[in-house]
């Protein structure tokens, strides 16, 4: 998705929305647009937003031509000489290694810097999901705007979602974005595994509980956890679980090494 010329790789492809044998027919595809993979785009607009009335009182031009990567497990979407600011690496993928010239300001967390060192690519130690942006840039009351209080909010992951049973506390990933984001914002307590749920949750002071995923490497969870300063999380089991043991370890995390880490130079290397 391209921000003020500077494209910002997010992960949404797009799948056949019809079943076999009709979807072997008329091939109709409509993007993912699982939430949590369009975070990346919104936070760096809002950041660009906010750089645009400095850039303009020191004459900067036009962005140079880059790519960004920021939320997600998309490291292996890298190309030669991209920029990546807070992305991780992906325990599916860990087998397509990322080019060596990449431009590293922040990873995830320290499980992706080791990754990356293992295969001789430098990643300064500035650990942090951008996703842990959220309750920085907007207010948890503006996000949550008119939604009504909920006591338990439930996020699967999107591969995790067909094996949940019918429960009027899902929310599905799908969803637009502002409507998960207001979702989130009027909960009481967070559960799921969906990873991003929970990042936006403890980023607004909102209590979350991971639940197992039977589909996601657990490469992404510990490296969010460690990154945002704690030791191993324990995830429950099932929902219930969840509920009962409550919310993990209070975030105590410090945004501004990621804030300046943000590579505003991408918007102003030529001058004007």
């Amino acid at each position: 998705m391209n921000v003020s010329g500077v494209d910002v790789v997010n992960w949404n492809p797009k799948r056949r929305i019809l079943p076999d044998p009709w979807g072997k027919v008329l091939r109709v595809k409509r993007s993912v647009n699982n939430f949590g993979d369009l975070l990346g785009p919104m936070i760096v607009r809002e950041l660009v937003r906010r750089m645009a009335g400095r850039a303009a009182r020191h004459g900067m031009g036009q962005p140079a031509s880059a790519r960004l990567l920021s939320v997600g497990s998309i490291l292996h979407l890298a190309r030669s000489n991209d920029v990546v600011w807070g992305s991780g690496a992906n325990g599916k993928s860990l087998h397509r290694v990322p080019p060596k010239d990449l431009d590293i300001r922040a990873v995830r967390g320290p499980l992706t810097r080791a990754f990356l060192l293992e295969h001789g690519i430098d990643a300064p130690e500035v650990f942090g999901d951008p996703g842990l942006l959220v309750g920085h840039l907007w207010g948890r009351k503006e996000l949550r705007r008119d939604r009504p209080a909920r006591s338990v909010t439930i996020v699967p992951n999107l591969n995790d979602l067909p094996a949940y049973r019918a429960d009027a506390r899902i929310l599905d990933p799908r969803r637009p974005l502002a409507f998960c984001l207001s979702t989130i914002a009027a909960s009481d307590l967070v559960v799921g595994s969906s990873l991003h749920a929970v990042i936006v949750a403890e980023s607004l002071g909102i209590p979350a509980r991971l639940i197992h995923s039977s589909h996601e490497p657990e490469l992404k969870y510990r490296d969010y956890y460690l990154g945002s300063g704690r030791e191993e999380i324990a995830s429950a089991s099932s929902v219930s679980e969840a509920i009962e043991m409550g919310g993990a370890a209070p975030l105590t995390w410090d945004h501004t090494p990621l804030l300046r880490a943000f590579p505003q130079d991408l918007w102003s290397m030529v001058p004007s």
